[in-house]
């Protein structure tokens, strides 16, 4: 068994802190055989992947599954099918990576991990943790920028595998307990599990001609997407995926399981559908809109020029000011920034936007091209200079369906380092009203100011627009940030670093919360999107949920009087921090 805690922690072990293996209070060996059989032996004691590779780890060393591991861990499906494993490395603490040469243990990742398939199942896990006080933690795929799905010294409820997706066939759906149907606007409903990955929810209603508000990532979940609000490629024309739900079934954090809609436990519908994951339950399943599949006109694009290009910036700025503008147009999608990146075909580096965007219900490229090109013209005019002119590099292609686009576009960032981000919502004048102040912003956000630590990605997607700021949920409103009901543009800056390195890791958390306080030197008045963001934000309460947040807090001190789920930055959390791996009363 590997080595979790040493013996030496007897001076935090009492009853502020969550317990963890060697305190007084974490359960013997036979209690959780007991859980195990409440689950149907589905209580797993999980390996971190990274110990195939480490021969002191003697048990669980094995060279060829090494190499396996080491040849996948860049990709999602390594960590996104383990119980334990996250996306990103720091929220492990770099504890077990598959480098023989690096130290390995268990100390980053839970002891335990209910591998839950029915509702019961979350029940059981939330019941022995409540009773046991143990910290409790949720994990689907690891797909957390924030690290929310891994902690230390605790036990897992691991909802990966609450796949089932069932697609109603009526056209009005009609919740529990209530009396009315709610007509579904030509499109139907679709329940999902919460394991549900965005390339399963896709490929599902695909089969219908239908098609969901969901994220671009192949394996965000349903669960965690939606109770962090939900932007999509989708949102300008249809709304938030917060927007999209009906009704949800989770498990409190007494270990009710309740349906919960605009009838019943309405609070809990509200506080779910933006609120954040982690916090008020485990969401189990969930019906939202299914909408009719529209044809996609997209538009692959790179406009760029030699970095020494003195008015790159201002260009960059400009275009970035167009966004809006765009947006208005029924444009959406994902611009990336860059400010020195290396030309494919030369050693000469380059500054400029690269992306992908859409139009929906169209066949003619012409119509989202003569939204680009003027500005792409009054840049050439404008900001070309001794010889340093742009390129425009434009390829339009006609999908006849959302699902077929995705499946050519989906996001294929690479995993397994360590990173942090900072972001920022933006509305129009902050992109638009002032274009000196929005330059220096946009100069602090890209190149993270000092120059010690450039970010790697550096986005200004439009994932917002009229049909988020006009949307109509059900029980008239959400948790979502209200900042969302004015953004434009949803910008991030994310930063890597080496791991078991202090040093470059305070260093990143420090410049990705540079880079979002450059922008909100515009947007003083704005947010930031929970789920993609900095853990370390400051005033996080206000960035993320905004006049929202005094609410949200009511709504957990009600369900979770005895602080059952703790994370961070999640409502509520404030009556506790952690300390040398626990988790203890402040």
């Amino acid at each position: 068994m590997m080595t979790l805690f040493a013996n030496n922690t007897d001076w935090l072990l009492n009853t502020t802190c969550k317990a963890v293996p060697g305190s007084e209070g974490w359960p013997p060996l036979e209690e959780w055989a007991s859980l195990n059989r409440s689950v149907d032996g589905r209580l797993l004691q999980p390996i971190p992947p990274g110990a195939a590779c480490h021969e002191a780890q003697a048990a669980h060393y094995n060279a060829a599954a090494c190499g396996e591991v080491q040849a996948a861990w860049f990709t999602e499906p390594l960590h996104s099918n383990d119980p334990v494993s996250s996306m990103w490395n720091n929220w492990n603490n770099d504890t077990c990576l598959p480098d023989p040469a690096l130290p390995c243990s268990a100390a980053g990742y839970p002891v335990y991990v209910v591998n839950a398939s029915t509702a019961q199942h979350v029940k059981a896990g939330i019941d022995f943790a409540r009773m046991h006080n143990i910290r409790l933690i949720v994990k689907n795929s690891g797909h957390d920028y924030l690290g929310r799905s891994s902690a230390p010294g605790s036990l897992s409820i691991w909802v990966h595998h609450m796949k089932e997706i069932r697609v109603h066939e009526e056209s009005s759906f009609r919740p529990t307990g209530c009396n009315v149907s709610i007509p579904l606007e030509g499109g139907r409903a679709v329940t999902a599990g919460a394991g549900t990955q965005m390339l399963e929810a896709y490929r599902a209603t695909a089969l219908h001609n239908l098609t969901v508000v969901g994220g671009n990532g192949r394996t965000v979940a349903l669960g965690g997407f939606i109770t962090g609000g939900g932007h999509s490629i989708l949102a300008p024309h249809y709304g938030m995926a917060a927007d999209q739900v009906l009704e949800m079934e989770l498990v409190t954090p007494t270990g009710e399981i309740v349906t919960s809609n605009e009838c019943q436990h309405a609070d809990l519908f509200w506080a779910m559908r933006g609120g954040g994951g982690s916090t008020f339950g485990v969401l189990t399943s969930i019906t939202l809109k299914a909408i009719p599949s529209p044809e996609v006109m997209s538009l692959a694009f790179q406009l760029s020029t030699p970095a020494s290009n003195p008015h790159a910036l201002d260009a960059i700025t400009y275009f970035v000011s167009k966004l809006p503008d765009l947006g208005d147009a029924d444009v959406s999608g994902y611009p990336i920034i860059f400010r020195s990146a290396a030309a494919a075909t030369s050693t000469v580096s380059l500054s400029g936007i690269i992306g992908k965007v859409i139009m929906l219900h169209t066949r003619d490229p012409r119509r989202i091209l003569v939204q680009l090109e003027p500005v792409v013209a009054h840049i050439n005019a404008t900001w070309s200079e001794g010889g340093l002119g742009w390129t425009w590099l434009a390829d339009t292609t006609y999908f006849p369906s959302f699902g077929a686009w995705y499946e050519q576009n989906y996001d294929p960032s690479p995993v397994g380092y360590g990173s942090v981000m900072g972001s920022r919502l933006l509305d129009r004048g902050a992109l638009a009203a002032n274009l000196t102040a929005t330059k220096a912003a946009l100069d602090r956000f890209s190149s993270a100011g000092d120059g010690r630590m450039a970010p790697g990605l550096v986005t200004a997607y439009i994932v917002s627009g009229k049909a988020v700021w006009e949307a109509k949920p059900r029980g008239g409103s959400t948790a979502v940030n209200p900042a969302w009901r004015r953004t434009h543009v949803h910008a991030t800056a994310s930063f890597s670093f080496a791991p078991l390195n202090a040093t470059a890791r305070a260093m990143a958390i420090s410049q990705a919360n540079a880079a979002a306080a450059a922008l909100r030197e515009v947007s003083q008045d704005m947010g930031a999107y929970v789920n993609e963001a900095s853990r370390y934000e400051p005033d996080w309460q206000q960035v993320f949920w905004g006049q929202n947040y005094q609410r949200l807090l009511q709504i957990k001190r009600a369900v979770d009087p005895d602080d059952v789920f703790w994370c961070q930055p999640c409502v509520g959390n404030e009556r506790w921090e952690e300390v040398e791996g626990m988790l203890c009363r402040v």
